[in-house]
C-alpha cells in the first residue's frame, strides 16, 4: 500500500496570510533537564495546510467538530490546472467526478509557499467552477494555494486580517457544506495514479477551521 503526503510541515517559521498572527512552536522541556521532550504551540487555525468550515464565512454555519468522521474520507479526483490563473469549468473536461468525491486542484503554486508572492498573486477558481462542485455533490475541494478566491485589493480589516470582500467562492462552497482545504503541497505524484483515496483529517476543534494532515492512499493493485 502506498501513501502520498500532501501536507506542508508545520514549523515555527510557517508563513501566514497577511495580517494573521505568526505561529509559535516552542520547545518547553528538554531531556537533559526534564527527562522528556515537550512542545507548546500558539497559533491561529488558518496556517499551513488547513481546512475551512462553514462558520468561517457564514454566521451560524457549522464548525469542523459538527461534521462526522466520514466527511473527511473519500475518493480523490485530481484536476490539473497548472498554468491557469483562474480555474474554470473547462479544466473538468474528461474528469469523472461522483457525488461524495474529494476534488484536488493542482496549480503548482505551492512551490512559492515561502515566497512573498504566494499570498498576493495566487490562482483562484471561478464562480462557475465552484457552483459545479456544489452541483456534483463533492465533499471537499482542496487547492495548493492559500485560497480558492483570487487575491484582491483589501477593502477592510477584521482582527488584523486584510479582508478581501466578498469571498464569493468561499461562500458558494461553504454555503453548500463543501469544505475547503488550502495550502496543499506535493500533488504532482498523483498524476501517476488513476485511483486513490483522500484522508483529510483536521483536528477536532470546536472552531471554524483547523490545521490538518492530508494523505492520498493509492488504491491501484490492491486486493
Amino acid at each position: 500500500m502506498k501513501f502520498i503526503d500532501l501536507t506542508h510541515t508545520f514549523t515555527n517559521d510557517m508563513p501566514v496570510y497577511p495580517g494573521d498572527s505568526a505561529p509559535v512552536l516552542k520547545q518547553t522541556a528538554t531531556m537533559e533537564k526534564d527527562h522528556l521532550i515537550s512542545y507548546d504551540i500558539k497559533t491561529g487555525m488558518h496556517v499551513g495546510t488547513h481546512m475551512d468550515a462553514p462558520l468561517h464565512m457564514l454566521a451560524g454555519g457549522k464548525k469542523l467538530s459538527d461534521f462526522p468522521a466520514e466527511k473527511f474520507f473519500g475518493n480523490g479526483v485530481l484536476i490539473d490546472a497548472r498554468g491557469k490563473s483562474v480555474v474554470d469549468v473547462d479544466v473538468l473536461n474528461g474528469a469523472d467526478i461522483q457525488r461524495g468525491d474529494i476534488v484536488l486542484i493542482m496549480t503548482g503554486f505551492y512551490k512559492k509557499f515561502r515566497e512573498p508572492e504566494y499570498y498576493h498573486s495566487h490562482p483562484g477558481i471561478s464562480e462557475s467552477f465552484a457552483k459545479k462542485m456544489v452541483e456534483l455533490g463533492v465533499k471537499i475541494v482542496g487547492m495548493d494555494t492559500p485560497s480558492p478566491d483570487l487575491p484582491a485589493l483589501p477593502t477592510g480589516q477584521a482582527g488584523g486580517r486584510q479582508v478581501k470582500a466578498p469571498f464569493a467562492i468561499h461562500k458558494i462552497l461553504l454555503g453548500a457544506e463543501v469544505l475547503i482545504i488550502e495550502n496543499l503541497t506535493n500533488l504532482e505524484p498523483l498524476l501517476n495514479h488513476k485511483k486513490f483515496e483522500i484522508i483529510a483529517l483536521p483536528a477536532k476543534f470546536e472552531a471554524e477551521a483547523s490545521f490538518m494532515r492530508v494523505v492520498a492512499r493509492i488504491l491501484e493493485n490492491m486486493v
